[in-house]
């Protein structure tokens, strides 16, 4: 009797195991193909905005289908460049009585008693979260790049000890083949202290953007130029990456879930100079992670007149006195970021001994 028990009992767990099982498939399947596009969307447009994942989408879906999803869910990208003549730098410690025209103005102005550099505020959204840093001295803005360009890229922590950075962001993309690059050699144009260090291919047709660069009275240029073009303007120094979200404070015209859920990094400035330096965190295992309207809406809003993305994903990171303060996540799930090829940094002067505080802020 008892082995005729353990066999029904064992029966029973294989049709248990077989109808879960085909649950599981079907819920895939209909998650997948079924007749609602949020997942598929979300799937899609995630994995095609990435450089050396686009095999999630293309296993799964057709090329009409990829097609059919990026054309509900794009950003539409920029036919003209910066014209900085609007950017006039503003000094408000000689101001009195500085009126604030809403809470975003608030935040950015009011600055941290125990820092008078530069402030982080924290950003809570309802899938993503990170930190934007206010830069109030754009003269100490630069580009970095790993020492061993060309080569092997460098952990951002160690890019901004290397070049006495107070706050730092990764910066444009790299050569990436399979997600197993070196992080060494950039993408685009890379211009460091006038000079023309590397140039590469730039996927404008799938990335949008082109040159991120700054002039030589750091304003933030972005245009889709040449390396040429680029010193012949004054650019002093560049990365290159997109999409450009604002331009002369301009919106892009994003529409749906362009560019899906992930990590994200963004680099603005305001028409009074100040540098606005965004991370945003997420996980893309768990579909958390910011879209490219999320960053725009937050850039818009705390009033950048240009703004655009920079690299994201595991690259996605900020450092504050050479600490990283985000928390990257890989495509697998693990909480690890990786060596970068550039880097946007805030110089220290010599004299930065306040510490700093993190502002929090629900991010409506």
């Amino acid at each position: 009797m008892g082995k005729k028990k353990s066999k029904r009992r064992f029966k029973k767990f294989l049709v248990l195991l077989f109808m879960i099982g085909t649950l599981g498939i079907y819920s895939f399947l209909y998650l997948m193909y079924g007749p609602f596009f949020r997942f598929r969307d979300w799937l899609i447009n995630t994995a095609m905005s990435t450089m050396s994942h686009k095999y999630f989408a293309t296993f799964f879906y057709d090329d009409e289908t990829i097609k059919d999803s990026l054309g509900r869910n794009s950003i539409v990208g920029f036919t003209f460049a910066s014209n900085l003549e609007e950017v006039q730098f503003i000094d408000y410690s000689k101001l009195d009585n500085i009126k604030f025209e809403n809470d975003y103005e608030k935040e950015i102005l009011s600055k941290d008693k125990n820092n008078n550099d530069y402030k982080i505020i924290k950003i809570n959204g309802d899938r993503f979260d990170g930190y934007l840093a206010v830069i109030y001295d754009p003269y100490r803005v630069d580009v970095a790049v790993t020492k061993y360009l060309g080569k092997d890229g460098q952990y951002l922590s160690k890019i901004s000890e290397q070049n006495n950075a107070l706050v730092a962001i990764n910066g444009g993309g790299f050569v990436d083949p399979k997600g197993n690059g070196t992080g060494g050699e950039p993408l685009g144009i890379t211009i460091d202290n006038g000079k023309l260090l590397h140039e590469t291919f730039y996927d404008r047709e799938n990335l949008k953007g082109g040159i991120i660069g700054l002039t030589h009275d750091h304003k933030l240029y972005l245009g889709d130029i040449s390396s040429s073009q680029a010193l012949a303007l004054g650019i002093t120094d560049s990365v290159s990456f997109g999409p450009y979200l604002i331009v002369n404070g301009i919106t892009a015209d994003v529409s749906g879930i362009a560019g899906g859920r992930s990590p994200r990094t963004a680099i603005g400035q305001r028409k009074d100079g100040i540098f606005l330096f965004l991370v945003l965190d997420g996980d893309r295992t768990l579909g958390r992670g910011a879209t490219y309207k999320d960053v725009l809406d937050i850039m818009e809003k705390y009033g950048a007149y240009n703004a655009s993305c920079l690299d994201g994903g595991t690259s996605t990171g900020m450092t504050v006195k050479n600490k990283l303060i985000n928390n990257p996540v890989s495509q697998s799930g693990q909480h690890r970021s990786r060596p970068i090829s550039t880097a946007f940094i805030f110089k220290s002067d010599g004299k930065d001994n306040g510490d700093y505080s993190i502002i929090q802020n629900k991010f409506k």
